[in-house]
């Protein structure tokens, strides 16, 4: 890329893939919470100071979506508020903002996959301090990206979830027996490896606006957790269940399934089918067992 790449919420899943990415292409920074909180704007002014970013992406997010639900203040904090001075930073410095955003910014009651210019319409504060984010980006940040994905999974795990879903599906089935997941909530589960790939191509491209970027296909919860015990060789009942929200309990988008039209439009690289993407990063994570079915994308959910 030939950049000075900051990277934000170093260690991260999608910010150490980006390292690993970018590293011989751009000088990278990609400083953990620790050494960047990016509510900090002395911090952030001092980095962008000494780093003088020509792109910079934001992966910092406070992400787990119940304790959103209860932290109000800290998820506005860190999902619109600091989102809205890296913009107004990338501004004064002409630095390429790209900011992570989600599908539940949208209320998943439609029938059909997320197009990018659907309207949004959140139904937690999660969502909301998102939408409020991407605002932002599009407000201050010449150029600014904002890129929408869903289910992420890495190599990295996710300090905050205590892992990704794949590592917490198989303990949970080696250490319970069996497992229940919901099988009405659909979404694209997307490896930050094909994820990262294709955002750092949009950069290379030029791209600007909204991005809906998620591995090929859709499934459920139930038939993600399926396939990851599948793979893993582990031989555990499990139980489909139906979404119960009860008086108080967070309102979750049922199709969480993006459409990625813009990115066709653009003539990006499509990613992989999601089955294909879950066996290769199990297999690189050491989570495949030894003989493994073979299951391969068929290019539909």
């Amino acid at each position: 890329m030939g950049e000075r790449a900051l990277v934000t919420g170093g260690g991260g899943q999608l910010a150490s893939e980006f390292e690993a990415r970018l590293a011989g292409a751009a000088a990278v920074a990609a400083p953990s919470r620790a050494k960047l909180d990016v509510t900090d704007d002395d911090a952030v002014a001092r980095i962008f100071a000494e780093l003088r970013p020509t792109v910079v992406f934001n992966c910092a997010a406070f992400h787990n979506v119940d304790v959103c639900e209860r932290e109000e203040d800290r998820a506005f904090a860190v999902n619109a508020r600091a989102v809205k001075r890296l913009a107004q930073r990338c501004a004064e410095h002409g630095a390429r903002l790209v900011h992570m955003s989600t599908n539940y910014v949208f209320d998943g009651t439609a029938s059909e996959p997320y197009v990018e210019d659907a309207l949004p319409s959140p139904r937690n504060v999660y969502g909301m301090s998102k939408l409020a984010g991407e605002h932002a980006v599009l407000a201050y940040a010449p150029g600014g990206l904002v890129v929408r994905t869903a289910g992420l999974y890495g190599l990295h795990g996710s300090v905050s979830k205590g892992g990704n879903f794949v590592t917490r599906m198989i303990a949970r089935a080696r250490e319970q027996g069996s497992l229940r997941v919901v099988a009405d909530q659909r979404l694209s589960p997307t490896f930050t490896a094909d994820l990262a790939a294709a955002m750092v191509e949009a950069v290379e491209r030029g791209t600007s606006g909204v991005l809906h970027l998620t591995s090929a296909g859709s499934c459920s919860w139930h038939e993600f957790t399926e396939a990851i015990v599948e793979l893993a060789g582990v031989d555990v009942p499990v139980e489909a269940t139906a979404t119960a929200r009860g008086a108080g309990e967070i309102d979750r988008p049922l199709n969480g399934v993006l459409a990625s039209p813009a990115a066709e439009r653009l003539g990006l690289t499509p990613l992989r089918h999601w089955r294909e993407a879950l066996s290769d990063y199990m297999e690189r994570a050491g989570l495949r067992a030894a003989v493994a079915p073979a299951v391969g994308g068929d290019g539909v959910g």
